[in-house]
C-alpha cells in the first residue's frame, strides 16, 4: 500500500514538472509570437508614408502601390491568423522591395529625404523583424520538439498541445 503511494506521488510530481515546462514553453512562443507581431505591425505602418511618398513621384506603379494597400489592410485584420500574416508579410516585403527597385528610374524620389529616411526605416524595420523572426522559429522548434517527447507527450496530450509552424521565409526572399 505504501509503495502504490509512493508511485502515486512520483508519477504526481512528474505530471506536474512536465506539465509546468509546457506551460512555460509555450508561453515562450506566445511572447516570441506578440513581438515578431509587433515588429509586423511597425512595418505595416510605414506603407501609408511609403505610397504616399512615393505616389507623387511614380505615376505608373500605381498596381503595386494598391496592392500594398490592400495586403496591409488584410494583414492588420485581427481575423487573420498568424501564419496567413507571415503569408502576407512575406508578399508585402516582395512589394516594398519592388517598389525600391523602382524608385532607380525616378532621380526625383531617390534623391527626397523624406523617401531616404523612409528607406533606412524600413531597413530599421527589416533588422528587427530578422532578430523576431529567430527568436519566433527557435521558440517555436523547442515547443515542437518538447510537445513530442516521451513523457511529455502524454502531458501535452492531455492539455490539446499541437505543433505550430515556424516563420520560414520563401525561395524568392533567401535569393535577395
Amino acid at each position: 500500500m505504501l509503495l502504490l503511494i509512493i508511485a502515486i506521488v512520483v508519477l504526481l510530481l512528474f505530471g506536474i514538472y512536465y506539465y509546468n515546462r509546457l506551460i512555460r514553453i509555450k508561453n515562450e512562443v506566445d511572447n516570441a509570437t506578440g513581438s515578431i507581431n509587433a515588429m509586423l505591425k511597425n512595418r505595416y505602418d510605414l506603407i501609408p508614408n511609403l505610397v504616399d511618398t512615393v505616389k507623387t513621384y511614380m505615376t505608373y506603379e500605381t498596381d503595386v502601390l494598391n496592392k500594398l494597400t490592400s495586403m496591409r489592410t488584410i494583414a492588420l485584420d485581427n481575423r487573420t491568423s498568424d501564419k496567413e500574416k507571415f503569408k502576407i508579410d512575406s508578399q508585402i516585403n516582395q512589394s516594398v522591395k519592388q517598389l525600391i527597385v523602382s524608385a532607380e528610374n525616378y532621380p526625383d524620389l531617390k534623391a527626397s529625404q523624406n523617401f531616404t529616411q523612409l528607406q533606412e526605416s524600413w531597413t530599421d524595420v527589416e533588422d528587427r523583424i530578422s532578430a523576431s523572426r529567430r527568436f519566433y522559429n527557435n521558440a517555436v522548434t523547442e515547443y515542437n520538439i518538447a510537445i513530442k517527447y516521451f513523457p511529455q507527450n502524454i502531458v501535452a496530450g492531455f492539455m490539446n498541445l499541437k505543433p505550430k509552424s515556424i516563420f520560414e521565409i520563401t525561395t524568392q526572399e533567401t535569393e535577395n
